[in-house]
């Protein structure tokens, strides 16, 4: 079996091998691993998959555990490249990209959960009932947002392979004016994505079962978000990638443009607001209470669109970026009109990574509600706003899943969802076809 593996997957299958015998097979995150899938962890040792990204970094933190920060950092570049060059092994693969839309689906239901868990533990935690076990709440709405923050950077690299994918399959086709997908940086040389504030420190076990690394257990609720699974392990933490200004979340508008009407001026009282609201979080982050700076996060949420550019650039400067993410991905809950408002906002003072994740994680609610929200954007004369969230849906979903957004109004939609589609590959516009016949709205 091993033989007929690709070089790669079996060059990092060895290398892995070699990392965990220099571990304590029973301790640190090694443990917890073996502990929750041990046929997960075989099947990444046997190279017949391999493990996502964080599960090699939590074990090079074993690593330096035992022998020092040191050799954690020079084992971490060696680390990486081989991991980078096994997925790349491994995407190249038949049947590939439909895997990998098969994981995506899988990950946005996770990221929703861990999205509507911490945000039910957040609620309970601002206002605790007489006797409530507060750091039990404390400790399960730490693994909440660890476990969003990791299923938002695995949705984010799976989606960066599948436009790889769809990059070097798309033919050229000349005289058709496509929009070209966005290029995917390489793993290997982009950094984890930031942890939102109040992670959970490694080891510690949670208290909620063993629930397999991609899919919720039945009884427990919540899928640990760092153990491997088999027999599919998802991918490395975020690629970020950079996009077109603009056009990449409005249709065809400049910047400039498509702020219009969206980006208040912040004025010499807003900026107050927002210093005012920074100081106020940093305050209940140093004091430790967690559930009210949660509920100032939700609070924010509500500005206007155009006082998110200043918020995010002020929380950076206080060192509070990671309530920026946590921030980030609550503002995906807002209704769809706007949660493209807040995107452009973002776009047009040239934060093209944040306004792409806001879009994305946004479309992970219901394809019905997105074809809602559409047709009432094109009846409100909002052209621009209603492809951009078309085209972050056929970019994030699985096409069996946007063409679910065509029940909402066939008549309109589906000739929507196909232009959107073409503008990723002509793959992605065929595959949308097939999956609008099979939801009985034929092209």
């Amino acid at each position: 079996m091993a033989d007929r593996l690709p070089a790669h997957m079996r060059e990092f299958a060895s290398y892995l091998d070699g990392l965990l015998a220099r571990l304590d097979q029973g301790a640190g995150w090694c443990g917890v691993f073996w502990q929750r899938d041990p046929e997960g962890m075989q099947a990444c040792l046997d190279g017949r998959e391999v493990p996502p990204w964080d599960v090699v970094e939590a074990l090079l933190e074993d690593l330096g555990g035992m022998y020092g920060r040191a050799t954690a950092t020079a084992e971490r570049e060696r680390a990486r490249a081989l991991h980078a060059a096994a997925l790349d092994a491994h995407d190249a693969r038949p049947g590939a990209r439909e895997d990998l839309a098969d994981r995506l689906d899988v990950m946005l239901r996770e990221q929703r959960y861990a999205a509507e868990r911490h945000a039910g533990l957040a609620r309970l935690l601002s206002a605790p009932a007489p006797g409530t076990d507060t750091d039990s709440l404390r400790t399960d709405l730490a693994w909440a947002r660890d476990d969003h923050r990791r299923a938002t950077a695995r949705c984010d690299e799976l989606r960066a392979r599948i436009d790889e994918l769809d990059r070097t399959a798309a033919p050229s086709s000349p005289g058709r004016d496509t929009a070209p997908a966005p290029a995917r940086i390489p793993a290997r040389a982009v950094p984890p994505a930031p942890a939102p504030a109040d992670t959970p420190a490694a080891p510690r076990r949670r208290r909620r079962g063993s629930a397999r690394f991609a899919g919720l257990d039945a009884d427990q609720g919540a899928a640990p978000a760092t153990a491997p699974q088999a027999p599919a392990p998802l991918a490395p933490d975020a690629a970020v990638r950079r996009t077109p200004r603009g056009a990449r979340f409005a249709g065809a508008a400049e910047p400039a443009e498509a702020a219009a009407g969206t980006v208040q001026a912040v004025d010499e009282a807003a900026a107050a607001e927002v210093a005012g609201a920074v100081g106020r979080l940093a305050r209940l982050r140093t004091e430790g209470r967690s559930g009210e700076a949660h509920a100032l996060l939700v609070e924010l949420v509500g500005w206007p669109a155009g006082r998110l550019p200043p918020l995010a650039d002020a929380l950076h400067r206080a060192g509070l970026g990671a309530d920026w993410a946590t921030l980030l991905w609550e503002s995906a809950a807002l209704p769809a009109e706007r949660l493209v408002a807040a995107a452009d906002a973002l776009a047009a003072a040239g934060r093209d990574t944040d306004a792409q994740r806001m879009l994305w994680q946004g479309v992970a609610r219901p394809a019905e509600q997105i074809g809602a929200a559409v047709l009432r954007l094109d009846e409100e004369g909002r052209h621009r706003e209603a492809r951009a969230l078309l085209d972050a849906c056929v970019r994030a979903r699985p096409p069996q899943d946007a063409a679910r957004c065509a029940a909402a109004g066939p008549r309109h939609l589906v000739p929507l969802l196909l232009e959107a589609a073409r503008g990723v590959s002509e793959e992605r516009h065929w595959d949308l076809v097939h999956a609008l016949r099979v939801a009985g709205h034929a092209p």
